[in-house]
């Protein structure tokens, strides 16, 4: 009984120490919003122009920040589509990862669905300090409430969503 109550003050220590490892990380590498981008208007792949205070007026907004050459993307991009086929408010940004034409293909190869803002020369994502991929942002009513950078699961970026709408 003394064994199994140490290993759990292990266990809980250890816990602690990556939650706080994870959230202290999340601070760190937080991407910082830039002047006015709630009424910068962006253009998606199949040009629709869109502002990221329009679109999270309504429900909280996802923005993913991923590339196609980014390895964890290739984990967390399948969540970010179902969630927006399930119907979630999402927008993503394709960072250096090619021309229009190039993105296009590369989601059309992989079977996604996706509203894409391009960014092929990585000049939005640098307004944004984006310095991870991928990198997550909730967006309600024009305004940052949420961030996180790295993998990320399917339930863990819809209770962002969910918590954001709260």
């Amino acid at each position: 009984m003394a064994r199994l109550r140490r290993w759990a003050r292990e266990l809980l220590v250890l816990l602690l120490i990556v939650l706080v490892a994870a959230f202290g990380m999340d601070w760190l590498r937080a991407p910082q919003a830039p002047a006015a981008f709630d009424s910068q208007v962006l253009t998606t792949l199949n040009g629709q122009q869109v502002s990221l205070a329009q679109l999270s007026q309504d429900k909280p907004l996802l923005v993913y920040f991923w590339a196609s050459w980014c390895g964890v993307c290739r984990f967390t991009t399948p969540y970010v589509a179902k969630l927006a086929d399930e119907g979630n408010n999402v927008l993503t940004v394709a960072l250096r990862s090619g021309d229009d034409r190039q993105v296009a293909q590369w989601m059309a190869a992989k079977r996604l669905t996706l509203p894409v803002v391009n960014d092929p020369q990585g000049a939005l994502s640098a307004q944004w300090q984006i310095g991870v991929t991928p990198t997550l942002v909730i967006i309600s009513k024009g305004k940052v409430v949420q961030s996180t950078t790295g993998w990320t699961s399917y339930w863990g970026m819809k209770l962002r969503l969910w918590w954001a709408g709260v």
